[in-house]
């Protein structure tokens, strides 16, 4: 399965989440993306498009406002592949209790086997 997480500038949550589960449960194929072309130019992370949203087979975004998001450029399209993991923009990457939320989150269950 691929699997695509998406935040706003894709330099904590989601690469955190590309990168524990990429490196622990090898099971499936992972990217992430941020949302933001301003944060994500500004830091040079990476940028969500059509191509990845297309790539993937399920999209977890991190907050509503990312699923909202998708909804207004993309329509109704993606909408069926997304989950919001409720996930706030509080942590850095690869910290300890960002990890936690990601292994204990019910709806990511299916990755950690």
């Amino acid at each position: 399965m691929k699997i695509l997480f998406l935040c706003t500038s894709n330099i904590h949550r989601s690469k955190t989440a590309e990168d524990y589960f990429r490196t622990e449960h090898y099971n499936h194929e992972y990217k992430s993306a941020g949302l933001s072309e301003k944060y994500c130019e500004k830091y040079g992370s990476t940028l969500c498009t059509f191509e990845l949203l297309d790539w993937a087979d399920k999209v977890f975004a991190m907050e509503t406002m990312h699923f909202e998001r998708i909804y207004q450029y993309a329509g109704k399209k993606f909408l069926s592949k997304i989950e919001v993991l409720d996930i706030e923009d509080i942590y850095q990457y690869n910290q300890a209790e960002l990890i936690n939320k990601l292994k204990t989150n019910d709806k990511l269950s299916f990755l950690v086997g």
